[in-house]
């Protein structure tokens, strides 16, 4: 980044050259003494991102001026112990010339002794906090000292003071992004070592110094659901959005945050918005999750009670089979309802007339359902055969397997009313027998033994398992 002096300037050195020579000459007649060496004129800069420090108008001392340009002609030519000594002979004569402080403050960075450099630099300022070439040098000898966002600050403050310093800015915007990089790598690792808070700070003071930044956002958003702080994270996942709408990762991250406050059905909306920007099979299988949580959490308590209840009830029998093999039931569904005289107002009592219609369940010969009556072993086999009985008119192939099964149970002889439901039942792996080979016709189901034996049925249909 070579800086070509305008014509403007160049005249200006000329004339404090001129005047520089008139002040020796003018010592020299009072006073017979060897006149000092003065610096060629300055071809190509040593220094050319150093900001010559302009001495202001206000401050008169020509001669002054004309010294300490002869100094930063010194310090482009290489010569820094002239340099030195010359912007110190101007504030030894002119204290108060505070522009003569700051290339002493190049003098010492263009010598790496970055430490100094501050402190000179720090006196100019001290006289003139506005005053652009002190504040620029202050931030490349902050900067050195690893004093990143510091720097930044001075490199800011001196382009507000002098608009004029367009190749500041655009070392403003590269040291923005390298923060930021910096800043979101320490995030990151500390979010992978479990220190969640101090990732979240980062993160935050990120955001402070780039508010429009949609990344950061998200990176925010999954921190604070980590955390537990689920409001906050949706409100930022959702700044996240709104920032970049074309972004799929931001509603994977919105999606996450509304599944982990049960809000399934919006989880499965926002992460439906990420797989059409970026389809993919992973996420059509996690939507295909959230819908059936959402149906699931929308469900009433007692069928969500089924998994680790100790018996179930027919209402709820009858309603796993109505939810869970809902299309084999509306094909196989007879025309006339079934006429019941206890499911009126039952919470299972569409899926009770569903599974009765079908032939998978039915009423006792009272035309009473019994919805509350305990499942027994028995009852699971008959309803689960009869569901095979269904798959195995559209699959006859399939059901080949199971159709003539023949299995031995040690209390179950194949004369029995219910063996053949039972046998088909094992053969077709939707139930199991004890250890000794025995069926346990009238011992109660359990609500996981219920759930094992429905899902073996979806399988079997050819529906995934939920």
């Amino acid at each position: 980044m070579t800086r070509v002096p305008p014509p403007a300037v160049v005249a200006r050195r000329r004339v404090a050259h001129a005047l520089l020579i008139a002040a020796v000459l003018a010592a020299a007649c009072a006073a017979p003494r060897r006149p000092p060496v003065l610096p060629a004129p300055v071809v190509t800069p040593r220094f050319p991102e150093f900001i010559y420090p302009a001495p202001p108008a206000r401050l008169g001392a020509p001669l002054a001026a004309a010294e300490h340009e002869i100094g930063w002609q010194w310090l482009q030519s290489g010569e820094l112990r002239n340099a030195e000594r010359s912007f110190a002979a101007v504030l030894k004569t002119v204290p108060q010339f505070y522009p003569a402080e700051a290339g002493l403050g190049f003098v010492a960075l263009a010598k790496k002794d970055h430490r100094e450099a501050a402190s000179h630099f720090d006196r100019a300022l001290a006289a003139d906090a506005s005053y652009a070439p002190a504040l620029s040098g202050r931030g490349e000898a902050l900067l050195a000292l690893g004093q990143r966002d510091q720097a930044l600050t001075s490199f800011e403050a001196a382009v507000a003071a002098d608009p004029k310093l367009t190749d500041l800015r655009g070392r403003i915007g590269v040291l923005r992004f390298r923060g930021m990089q910096d800043d979101v790598d320490a995030a990151r690792r500390a979010a992978e070592a479990g220190r969640l808070a101090e990732a979240q700070t980062i993160y935050e003071r990120s955001l402070a110094a780039s508010p429009d930044s949609p990344f950061l956002y998200r990176e925010l958003a999954a921190i604070e659901r980590r955390i537990g702080n689920l409001e906050a994270a949706l409100r930022h996942a959702e700044k996240a959005v709104e920032l970049s709408p074309a972004e799929p990762r931001n509603f994977v991250t919105l999606g996450e945050i509304y599944e982990a406050q049960g809000a399934y059905a919006n989880a499965a909306d926002a992460l439906g918005r990420a797989a059409a920007l970026e389809p993919g099979e992973a996420l059509d299988r996690r939507i295909d999750e959230l819908r059936e949580k959402a149906a699931f959490a929308a469900m009433p308590e007692e069928y969500r009670a089924i998994e680790t209840a100790p018996t179930v009830t027919r209402a709820q029998l009858a309603a796993l089979f109505g939810v869970r093999l809902d299309d084999l039931l509306k094909r196989a569904r007879r025309t006339n309802p079934v006429v019941m005289t206890d499911t009126r107002g039952n919470w299972a009592g569409p899926w009770i007339q569903a599974v009765s219609r079908a032939g998978i369940m039915d009423p006792y010969p009272n035309h009473t359902f019994q919805p509350g009556a305990v499942v027994r072993r028995a009852d699971l086999a008959l309803g689960a055969s009869r569901a095979l009985s269904l798959m195995a008119a559209e699959r006859p192939r399939q059901a080949a397997a199971w159709r003539d099964a023949r299995v031995r149970f040690a209390d179950l002889p194949p004369g029995h009313l219910s063996y053949p439901a039972a046998s088909v039942a094992v053969q077709s792996g939707v139930m199991g027998m004890g250890p000794d080979a025995t069926f346990q016709l009238s011992r109660p189901v359990t609500g996981a033994e219920a759930l094992a034996a429905i899902r073996k049925l979806e399988e079997l249909s050819g529906r995934r398992p939920r």
